[in-house]
């Protein structure tokens, strides 16, 4: 599978297995649904993981370990996230995570975007990853947190990235605009942008994506989906956009990408995965995947073959604005 480069020569496939099911993410995922998510991504070339003490209160972290253990460290990329320190949570006996985990509340989450705060958050992934580095450590969700994360958190981070510890510094985000800040303002190598840059929402067309272009910055694409709405060839009426239900409007748009996609032989999964990758500006593409159907099903549609008349009908239409579709593929 094709790779491109971030920081200090991080090599990213183009498609990355991102693994907060992992974490029982809405619903629990068994040992062995993980294990099949994970070595169908590794047959179908995938070498970059993305993962986060977030998911499931570490629980994402330690299965991926697992499963990496007997991978050479040199043979993939891997990414967590810093912002979330885990601590013991007395209260949370007899209770269950309440953030969207299907986990136990015996830990709990922490905001902290001090130097100190990353440095035990990194610390404590090593151990529940079972590396001895990390290749790309993103500031998780830093939004309420400007000044923490660009004067604390990213000086930190690079301070380890010059001492060999990690191999980029990133920042990951829902969306476009404070991304633009850390890439204009900071030394970062690389962003996760989660959903601003899809057939639905191209927020950062005007802001981040021409900027982290100018500057060398790797994006990275995340939400690729719209938290469902995209992941099928045809949108339910039930189907979740922003992880609510989508109202009328947004259905039935998606409804009519989906069917130019038909009748130019791709299906809209297939498109709402190729759409982000045609700017030259992203490096890859993360999928979250759950067991090894999904897996190889993402892998498939990213193989599709997606043809140029799709994305002018697309533009001819109105539906994805021409601005966003005349990138050409890389």
């Amino acid at each position: 599978m094709r790779a491109r480069a971030v920081g200090r020569e991080v090599m990213l496939t183009r498609i990355g297995l991102g693994v907060a099911q992992f974490g029982n993410l809405y619903r629990e995922t068994t040992d062995e649904e993980a294990a099949g998510a994970f070595q169908a991504a590794w047959d179908g070339g995938v070498r970059y993981f993305d993962t986060a003490p977030h998911y499931g209160l570490g629980l994402s972290e330690r299965r991926l370990g697992r499963l990496l253990r007997d991978r050479r460290r040199d043979s993939y990329a891997l990414s967590t996230k810093v912002g979330r320190l885990l601590e013991p949570n007395p209260d949370g006996q007899g209770r269950m995570d309440d953030e969207g985990f299907v986990v136990p509340a015996t830990l709990r989450r922490r905001l902290d975007y001090s130097a100190d705060g990353v440095k035990r958050s990194l610390e404590s992934s090593l151990t529940r990853l079972g590396v001895d580095r990390i290749d790309i450590v993103y500031i998780h969700d830093p939004d309420e947190h400007w000044r923490d994360a660009s004067e604390l958190a990213v000086p930190a981070l690079v301070e380890l990235r010059d001492q060999g510890v990690i191999g980029a510094v990133g920042v990951g985000m829902n969306q476009s605009a404070m991304l633009a800040e850390f890439v204009r303002r900071c030394d970062v190598d690389v962003v996760m942008l989660a959903g601003r840059y899809t057939l639905l929402d191209q927020r950062a067309q005007s802001d981040l994506l021409p900027l982290a272009l100018q500057r060398g910055v790797g994006v990275v694409a995340a939400g690729v989906y719209n938290s469902g709405l995209l992941a099928r060839d045809r949108p339910s009426a039930d189907a979740h956009y922003e992880y609510e239900t989508a109202g009328a409007e947004l259905v039935d748009r998606a409804t009519r990408i989906a069917e130019l996609c038909e009748q130019h032989g791709c299906t809209l999964p297939e498109a709402a995965i190729a759409f982000p990758l045609r700017h030259p500006a992203v490096v890859s593409a993360v999928l979250g995947a759950r067991n090894a159907r999904q897996s190889q099903t993402n892998i498939a549609r990213s193989q599709a073959v997606v043809p140029d008349a799709l994305w002018a009908a697309l533009a001819d239409s109105g539906l994805v604005p021409e601005a966003a579709l005349t990138l050409g593929d890389k």
